[in-house]
This record gives C-alpha cells, structure tokens and sequence, in this order.
C-alpha cells in the first residue's frame, strides 16, 4: 500500500519502535524519500528514526511479509522493485478493492453514518491539491483514504488495504499528470459515496484505478488490455 490514489496500505498512527520504522517507510515511498530498488541498512534506519536496531529489523520483517520489501541472506533488505507485469496485477486487485471499498461506505452513508468526516478529508484534499505540494497531498490523500474505511466499518478492508502493493507502484512509476487525474476522480468516487449510491461509488472507485492505470501504462509505453 497501498495507501493511502487505488489503496495503499492504510495504516493506524504508530504505537510501537518498529510501528515507526513500519509506517515511515511506506509514508516515505509515497514521499520518495525511499525508492525502489534502494537497501536500507539497518543502522541507518535506526539512527534516521530514533529507535533500536531491533525495532528496525522487526520493521523490515513486517514489511518482507507485505511483500513492500525483499530480504536478501548476506545483502540486507531493499525496497521491492515491481515488473511491468507485476504493476498492472497490483493495478487488478487495487480496482476491485477500491470499488468495494467505495461501496461500502456509501452503504455506511445510506444507513446514516455522517457525511462530515467525509466532506473534511475531501476538502483537506482540494487544499492541498490548490498548494501543489506532494507531500501533503500524499498525507491528504492517506486521511480520505483512513476515512473511507472508518466510514465504511469494514473489518476485513482493514485487514486487506494495506496488503496491497500501491506504495511501489506509485514510487516506481509517477507520470505528471497523475495528480489530476487522481483529484478529479476522488470527487467522483466521494460524491458517489456522500449520496448513498452504493452502484455508482463502487463504478467511481473502479474508474479511478482505471484511470490510474491507463496513465502509466502510457508511460511505460504498454497496451493497455492484456491478462493485467
């Protein structure tokens, strides 16, 4: 993740060291402070975040088992670096996801959950959109994302969001016009939500990812269809 853009992992605030090391990697990728293909030394990880090299490896374990990193006997761990045909696999289970999520919380809605949570992520969102900086459209973007499950009180899109691998995708593969397509689409997807339609925010989520994929496709110079 997952995501926080299609999921990323969508995590709670850090509790723990390794919480810490955990989160500031994934929030780093959205960031590009770390990259794909870059080892992470654990001393370095250490020192960078404050906590002990135990916390760290216990991070790095965590991440192996999201498969956001490999670990490699005598080579340390480093970030995931994901193929052409990985990257649109990912981009197959975040369109699904994302249209259920959506649909979820637009159930939430219709049976009375309230629409300001909502309605405050999205604008956080437009603001940081209007400032044109990254990072706290990385940070806005993880908040609605946060919302829409809170909403939506879906146990098992908890558990599942953060399994998938968005962070690497977006790290790894950025085009320029990615954010608008992104914006203009979470409006979609939260107007959908914020009416109660539960068919047309699961059609809005799906069509982001959609129009994700379609914009780095393009990039990578790949058609389009194909057994992504």
């Amino acid at each position: 993740m997952p995501a926080t853009a299609p999921p990323e992992p969508v995590a709670e605030p850090p509790e723990t060291a390794a919480d810490t090391v955990f989160h500031g990697i994934v929030q780093g990728l959205a960031q590009q402070r770390f990259v794909p293909g870059q080892r992470l030394v654990e001393v370095d990880l250490a020192t960078q975040f404050g906590v002990s090299r135990a916390s760290v490896r216990e991070a790095l374990q965590r991440l192996a088992a999201q498969g956001l990193i490999e670990l490699h006997r005598n080579k340390g761990a480093a970030i995931r670096t994901l193929s052409a045909q990985e990257t649109l696999e990912v981009l197959d289970v975040a369109e699904r996801m994302t249209g259920l999520l959506a649909r979820s919380a637009a159930r939430a809605i219709a049976a009375g959950a309230p629409h300001a949570p909502i309605q405050d992520a999205l604008a956080r969102l437009r603001e940081a959109d209007r400032s044109q900086d990254p990072d706290a459209f990385a940070s806005a973007r993880r908040g609605l994302y946060r919302t829409l499950l809170a909403t939506s009180g879906s146990r098992e899109l908890r558990r599942l969001l953060p399994s998938i691998h968005m962070p690497i995708v977006y790290a790894q593969h950025r085009p320029a016009t990615l954010q608008q397509v992104r914006m203009h689409d979470y409006q979609a997807m939260c107007q959908a939500i914020l009416k109660g339609d539960e068919q047309a925010a699961d059609v809005a989520g799906m069509q982001h990812v959609r129009n994700v994929r379609e914009a780095i496709v393009r990039r990578l110079g790949a058609p389009a269809g194909g057994e992504a």
